[in-house]
């Protein structure tokens, strides 16, 4: 067995418990393998395995990776887009979870191309963190439904690092609430999912409602020196 077999393997049982101990143990979670850093080599047997939701920050790197995978995969983008780069993302991306302004929401929405789509929520308030704050999620997303060709999925966030994975419960916690309420408003169909969790508290975020987990290292492996 190779190590990331292993690494699957154990990862896999980890959801597994998690999920035991949430409110919706039934509930289908996307594991989205993040290869940033990591060689297209990786990725062909990330997808021999069964990992076809890849990750990646960058777009231009993105994009130099895939003419290289020959696997049938699906390309998350994880990272901040940048508007001068959504002509290159809608290329390669059918998925961006870091959707942070109307104005980015009208470049995607301008290109046409069918995307799936997350609305990053900056629910920590940390300057270092990108998206929109919790009061401005419901306006993202009424800019969101205003472009027939993103369907959007969710919302998205990060939690503060801290080695205490408890630490981020009270942002995951918060960023369910706020899909809770826009749902309860009734002003479009039901968000189905909630991109968060990392490799050190994906499993807070299962127990907190997680259906889409943003793992590297856990699952990849460190990245080598000079690649990051």
């Amino acid at each position: 067995m190779s190590d990331l077999a292993s690494r699957l393997r154990a990862l896999r049982h980890r959801i597994g418990e998690a999920l035991l101990r949430s409110a919706n143990p039934t509930r289908p979670v996307t594991l989205v393998a993040v290869t940033k850093g990591h060689p297209a080599a990786s990725v062909e047997e990330a997808a021999r395995l069964g990992l076809v939701e890849i990750g990646e920050n960058r777009v231009v790197e993105a994009l130099a990776k895939a003419e290289q995978v020959k696997a049938s995969v699906h390309w998350h983008l994880i990272g901040h887009l940048q508007r001068n780069k959504v002509a290159k993302a809608v290329r390669l991306f059918s998925v961006v979870h870091s959707c942070d302004s109307p104005r980015l929401l009208d470049a995607l929405g301008a290109t046409g191309v069918p995307l799936e789509v997350f609305l990053q929520v900056n629910v920590s308030g940390e300057g270092s963190k990108q998206g929109v704050a919790p009061e401005g999620v419901a306006g993202l997303l009424r800019a969101a439904r205003a472009h027939p060709s993103l369907r959007v999925q969710g919302l998205m966030t990060m939690a503060p690092y801290d080695e205490d994975p408890e630490a981020s419960r009270p942002v995951f916690r918060l960023l369910r609430e706020i899909r809770d309420d826009l749902d309860r408003a009734g002003e479009g169909p039901p968000l189905p999912a909630l991109s968060m969790g990392m490799s050190g508290d994906f499993e807070v975020a299962i127990e907190e409602g997680a259906t889409h987990l943003r793992i590297g290292t856990l699952l990849m492996g460190a990245i080598a020196p000079g690649n990051g």
